[in-house]
């Protein structure tokens, strides 16, 4: 059973959950703000017609994810869209998808993964994505016991010299904790035993990860 998103279903929930875009075409670059959105493996942009030069214009799209609680290196992941924008017939313009990127960490240390556009129409986004960051900042700020209790979940050898514990992300598949040491930082994953369908099951599938935490003498 899988405990990560694959890279197509990652990006999709990127887009989900991104509140803006920065595009570049030739000479022009412009900052989107709550203006795309997802259509199969398309990419519609409230742009209007006009306002750039769209005779198949090859176009970049770019997005940063930050971890919506206080950690140092807050930056979680940067994507980039690339293909061909034109004018979509319902208004705004679209990006036919050439190729998409995703750095990420959780895939492999400063690697880039490259996503083929007929992954990316296919995957879904999170069932979480549009509300990760409420939960996470509700789990970290008036839940600390609930995050003390998490950490029974991490092997002990890994919490020699930890500061602090942080929740830095959260998806159907688990949550991870970010352990804060004096000079650097690691990411652990606490998977879910399954996977949830619907964000309703969000509280139960923490409340099963808190059971397994009792069984665990661990602690930090």
């Amino acid at each position: 059973m899988s405990t990560l998103p694959t890279p197509a279903e990652r990006l999709r929930s990127l887009l989900a959950a991104a509140g803006s875009l920065t595009l570049h075409v030739p000479g022009r670059r412009c900052d989107l703000v709550g203006a795309h959105r997802v259509e199969g493996g398309r990419i519609l942009l409230d742009v209007p017609r006009n306002a750039l030069d769209t005779d198949d214009s090859a176009a970049v799209l770019e997005l940063t994810d930050v971890a919506p609680t206080s950690v140092r290196s807050r930056v979680r992941a940067r994507a980039t869209f690339g293909g061909w924008l034109g004018v979509h017939p319902a208004g705004g313009l679209v990006l036919d998808l050439a190729e998409a990127t995703l750095q990420d960490p959780a895939y492999g240390r400063d690697a880039e993964t490259t996503v083929d556009p007929d992954e990316f129409a296919a995957a879904e986004p999170d069932p979480l994505a549009h509300v990760e960051a409420d939960l996470l900042c509700h789990l970290s700020d008036a839940h600390p016991d609930a995050v003390d209790r998490l950490a029974r979940l991490v092997r002990p050898h890994h919490l020699h010299g930890v500061k602090r514990v942080v929740p830095v992300r959260l998806d159907r598949y688990g949550v991870v904790l970010r352990l804060e040491f004096a000079g650097r930082a690691r990411d652990v994953r606490l998977p879910f035993p399954t996977p949830l369908n619907r964000p309703e099951e969000a509280g139960d599938r923490m409340r099963e990860l808190y059971a397994q935490a009792r069984c665990c003498p661990g602690g930090h």
